[in-house]
């Protein structure tokens, strides 16, 4: 059956998978989509690059080297100005829509009122994206034939990948601007380690984490000013042996911010990557397994 979605996004998501999952991780990069349907650049108010300072751009190249380790990773394709799924399925604020929402859907939300639901209304730097109301029917849409399939596609993953050896850590890949974590030099932070604040992953794979990043010289920061999204939220259930956790890198280490374009810096963030969690994979098996079993 064909979607009746754009055909930019025919395929909306893609799934690297490795020749063999040999490690209990799994990676997600829900904002690093760059394929943006004409007509919804055609019908918005800004212009295309405006349109980007949403994207998590490159970061499913910054992290392609998991596969390589052994771990899945599931990419969207979609833009996360067109559709966020790092967000509840009916986030949605009704001034956007022309026409009763359904009743199920969340309109009183922090990232609602921000501008920042389901269905964005604005990009990253706070403009506007459509200049009119959309009709309900295009929110239903989106929802229906991006949204829902994408959360299939990446719990079968995780249910897949705990099925196979006991426990799974998901690590939630984002990028951040510069500007949401540079206001304070004291508090600058090249990544942002977030797990709901101890609630959605393991501390001690939080920290091993974290540590692993600084052993290379980045500034780690936990929780502030980024603690996790929905995904994270929702997919970390540390007693279930399901782990979460949400990796922010700040865009200036790998791109310009400005002209959206790769930097110097790209190869060795890459690299560094890489490395830190071919040290996470040489250990999950024995970590999450035993946290499993201590929780029970």
């Amino acid at each position: 059956m064909s979607s009746p979605i754009e055909p930019e996004l025919a395929i909306p998501f893609t799934v690297v998978e490795p020749s063999d999952q040999t490690v209990p991780l799994v990676f997600n990069a829900p904002h690093a989509g760059a394929v943006y349907p004409q007509s919804f650049v055609d019908g918005a108010r800004l212009d295309p690059l405006a349109l980007r300072r949403s994207e998590d751009a490159y970061v499913d190249a910054l992290f392609a080297g998991m596969g390589a380790l052994g771990a899945p990773m599931l990419v969207a394709r979609f833009p996360r100005a067109y559709l966020d799924v790092n967000r509840e399925p009916y986030e949605l604020d009704p001034r956007m829509f022309d026409g009763r929402l359904p009743p199920y859907a969340n309109t009183r939300s922090l990232r609602v009122a921000g501008g920042l639901g389901t269905i964005p209304r604005i990009v990253g730097d706070g403009q506007e994206i459509y200049p009119g109301k959309l009709p309900v029917a295009e929110a239903m849409r989106r929802i229906e034939w991006l949204y829902k399939p994408y959360h299939r596609a990446l719990r079968q993953i995780v249910m897949r990948t705990q099925r196979r050896f006991g426990s799974v850590l998901l690590v939630d890949c984002h990028s951040m601007p510069s500007s949401s974590v540079t206001r304070d030099e004291n508090s600058r932070a090249d990544i942002v380690i977030g797990d709901r604040f101890g609630t959605s992953c393991a501390a001690a794979t939080s920290d091993r984490v974290a540590q692993s990043f600084e052993r290379l010289g980045y500034r780690v920061a936990r929780n502030r000013p980024y603690a996790g999204g929905f995904i994270t939220e929702h997919y970390g259930e540390p007693a279930a042996g399901r782990h979460a956790l949400q990796v922010e890198i700040n865009r200036s280490l790998y791109m310009d911010e400005r002209t959206m374009q790769r930097t110097e810096g790209f190869a060795r963030l890459a690299c560094d990557i890489t490395e830190v969690f071919s040290l996470i994979a040489a250990t999950a098996c024995t970590d999450l397994t035993e946290r499993r079993l201590a929780a029970e």
